[in-house]
């Protein structure tokens, strides 16, 4: 069984379009393809009590990023300043690239 694709990818800055943190933007940190599931920098934090342990000398709550369904993050495009869907375009030199449906710009 092969692994389904993803929309995002890391690094890419991306929209929450629906769920209690609709409109946030923000980085995506990592993309597990398995679970289709994206963590995304400062949305959807939770709070963690962790005990004292080796690496962290000192316990205590903790706040850090939940992962997000990534049907609910949509790529956002900088010169639209909209969130946008996907598609793809082969360029001059054969490669492919990803661009904005809006605008046409190239995301990659």
């Amino acid at each position: 069984m092969t692994t389904p694709r993803i929309h995002v990818k890391k690094g890419d800055t991306v929209v929450v379009i629906t769920g209690k943190d609709k409109g946030q933007k923000g980085k995506v940190i990592s993309v597990e393809p398995a679970k289709g599931r994206v963590y995304v920098e400062g949305v959807n934090i939770v709070k963690r009590h962790t005990r004292p342990t080796q690496k962290l000398r000192q316990g205590g709550i903790l706040e850090k990023e939940a992962p997000i369904a990534s049907s609910n993050v949509m790529l956002y495009c900088s010169k639209c300043k909209n969130a946008t869907r996907l598609g793809k375009k082969i360029l001059a030199d054969g490669s492919k690239a990803r661009v904005c449906k809006k605008c046409g710009e190239v995301l990659d």
